[in-house]
C-alpha cells in the first residue's frame, strides 16, 4: 500500500470587507423615494396647490385698495401671492414625510433597511436628507411657477412685479425652506410614532390645530409667554422666514405687547431647526433602542 501525503493548501490572503458608504445609502434612499408613487402624488399636489392658490389670490388682488401704493407695498401683494398656498405645502410635505418612514414600518421593509445599514443612524440622516433636499427643490420650483403665474395676472389689477427685489427672492426662498423643515420635523415624528396615522395626525395637528389652540389662549389670556409661544411654534417660525416687511411691519403679524418677541428671518430659521434636531434626536434614539 502506498501511503497518500496530504496536500497543503496555501492560506488565501483575506478578501476585503466592502464598507457600505454614506452616499450608497444615500443613493439607496433616493431610489426608494422616487419609486413609490405616493411621492410623485405628494410632490405634484404640492406644486399644483401653490401655484393654484397663488393665481386664485392674484385674480382677486383687486380688491385691495392699492390706490398710490408704494413700491414696496405693492411687492408685498406679489410675495403674499407666491406664498399663500405654503401652508397647504406643508401640510402636504407633512404627509410626506411622515409617508417615507411609517411606510416602511408597516410593510416590515424597515427590517431590509436596516439590515443592509446596521447602523441605523446613517439610514435615518439619509432618509432625512433625501427629503429634505427633494421638498426644497420641488417646492423652490413651485414657488417660482407661481411667481410667474402671478406676474402675469397682477398687471391687470396695476400692481408691477419686480423681478429684480432682492427680498422678494428671500421670501421665496425662505418658503421653500420652511416647507422642507415641516416635512423632516414630520419624518422624525414618523420615526417615533411608526404609525402612518399617527403620524400624519401629529404632524397636520402642529400645522393646522396647535396655531389655533395657542391663539385660542391668547384670546383668553394676553400674557407675553403665550405670545411668545405662539411666535416659536413651527408653523409660526416657518412663517418669518417668508415674510415681506414693508417698513418694519409684515402682513402677517399680529399686535404684540411690550416685551413680547418677534422673530426675525434668521432667528426664525435657527428655532425651526432646533424644533428639527429635537425632534430627530428623539427618533434617533428611538430606533437605536427599538428592536426594529
Amino acid at each position: 500500500m502506498t501511503a497518500t501525503t496530504p496536500t497543503r493548501h496555501r492560506d488565501r490572503p483575506a478578501q476585503p470587507t466592502s464598507k457600505l458608504s454614506f452616499g450608497g445609502v444615500l443613493r439607496s434612499e433616493w431610489i426608494k423615494l422616487r419609486t413609490l408613487r405616493s411621492t410623485w402624488w405628494c410632490l405634484a399636489v404640492m406644486v399644483v396647490v401653490i401655484v393654484a392658490f397663488g393665481a386664485l389670490f392674484s385674480t382677486s388682488a383687486g380688491f385691495f385698495a392699492l390706490d398710490g401704493a408704494t413700491r414696496e407695498q405693492q411687492q408685498a401683494v406679489v410675495a403674499q401671492s407666491v406664498t399663500v398656498g405654503v401652508v397647504f405645502g406643508q401640510l402636504v410635505a407633512s404627509i410626506l414625510g411622515a409617508l417615507v418612514i411609517t411606510g416602511e414600518f408597516g410593510t416590515g421593509m424597515i427590517r431590509s433597511t436596516f439590515t443592509a445599514v446596521p447602523r441605523r443612524g446613517a439610514a435615518l440622516v439619509a432618509k432625512l436628507i433625501v427629503v429634505a433636499v427633494t421638498l426644497f427643490v420641488v417646492s423652490l420650483v413651485g414657488l417660482v411657477v407661481s411667481l410667474l403665474v402671478n406676474s402675469a395676472i397682477l398687471p391687470a389689477h396695476d400692481i408691477s412685479v419686480d423681478f429684480a427685489d432682492a427680498a422678494l427672492w428671500k421670501t421665496v426662498l425662505g418658503a421653500a425652506v420652511s416647507i422642507a423643515a415641516i416635512g423632516m420635523m414630520a419624518l422624525a415624528l414618523g420615526a417615533i410614532i411608526r404609525n402612518g396615522a399617527g403620524a400624519i395626525a401629529s404632524a397636520v395637528g402642529i400645522v393646522f390645530v396647535l396655531p389655533i389652540v395657542v391663539q385660542l389662549f391668547m384670546a383668553a389670556n394676553d400674557s407675553v409667554w403665550l405670545y411668545n409661544l405662539n411666535e416659536i411654534i413651527p408653523p409660526n417660525a416657518s412663517a418669518r422666514l417668508y415674510d415681506y416687511v414693508v417698513d418694519g411691519q409684515s402682513a402677517t403679524m399680529l399686535p404684540v405687547p411690550e416685551g413680547a418677541w418677534t422673530l426675525e428671518p434668521w432667528t426664525a430659521l435657527l428655532v425651526l431647526a432646533a424644533w428639527v434636531v429635537v425632534l430627530f434626536a428623539a427618533a434617533f434614539a428611538l430606533v437605536k433602542r427599538r428592536d426594529v
